[in-house]
């Protein structure tokens, strides 16, 4: 069976199947948290076996998930924009005010924006498998930051007519800053500091 394909039936009064396949989907999420701190610490040319050891296994689990390395690749990205954009709403319900929750939810963004700036080489290849991760990201990451927007705006904390394209595009070049004396996270902060109204 291919992962991600419905397997045969389950037989009556058996729930193995369903429990199959929750544990195959934590094995891979722990895949791609492991190859997401490799290609963070070492870069995305880092060997098969090392990603193995921080996952905790066999080079072969690894190839059966993701026979290439660009499979790889663009799992880790969709992986981390998916959780991203799913951080967006639990923060809402969690946190004390909508702008307390932008406020985690950008902190959130800026840790993916790092890891990307990993795989920036791979994104900007000719792979024709990384040809659609930005409208991917556009498609996720987007509607997340407007809801925590309009949240803001509702509840008077931050100015209205803050577009979140434009809002992730100025965080993604503040963090694109390399100098040693340059904290890209302070910037960012005083950034989204400066959204509240007085």
């Amino acid at each position: 069976m291919v992962d991600g394909e419905p397997g045969p039936p389950t037989p009556p009064g058996r729930t193995g199947a369903p429990r199959k396949r929750a544990d195959a989907r934590r094995n891979e999420a722990t895949l791609l948290e492991a190859a997401a701190a490799a290609f963070l610490a070492v870069g995305v040319d880092v060997p098969v076996r090392d990603i193995a050891a921080r996952a905790g296994v066999g080079v072969g689990t690894i190839y059966r998930h993701f026979p290439t390395r660009a499979d790889l690749i663009v799992a880790v990205y969709r992986h981390q924009v998916q959780a991203c954009a799913a951080a967006a709403p639990a923060l809402l319900a969690t946190s004390g005010t909508p702008h307390a929750a932008l406020t985690a939810w950008i902190d959130l963004f800026v840790d993916f924006l790092v890891t990307k700036h990993g795989l920036a080489g791979a994104l900007n290849s000719d792979t024709a498998a990384f040809d659609t991760l930005h409208g991917y990201f556009l498609d996720h990451l987007v509607p997340a930051c407007t809801r925590l927007l309009d949240a803001a705006v509702a509840a008077d904390e931050i100015r209205p007519g803050v577009d979140a394209r434009e809002l992730l595009f100025a965080v993604g070049n503040l963090c694109a800053g390399r100098a040693p004396y340059y904290d890209a996270r302070r910037m960012v902060g005083l950034l989204v500091a400066g959204l509240r109204l007085r």
